[in-house]
């Protein structure tokens, strides 16, 4: 049941930080930028949101031990 829960709590990140990223690529796009600019926002945006989740679920974990 744990692992599971784990599994489907990192999916649910990785998606999330997909959907961000598509949204910072697509933005800079609108705005202008070439398409390696667009590609850096991006994956900027993909590794913050991944970054964010990931001490989000170590502050909680260390609150819940």
């Amino acid at each position: 049941m744990n692992v599971a829960l784990v599994l489907l709590t990192t999916a649910l990140a990785v998606v999330v930080a997909v959907l961000a990223a598509v949204g910072a690529g697509k933005l800079a796009r609108l705005n202008g930028a070439t398409y390696p600019t667009a590609l850096t926002h991006a994956a900027t945006a993909f590794t913050a949101v991944l970054t964010l989740a990931v001490t989000a679920a170590g502050a909680f974990a260390a609150l819940l031990t």
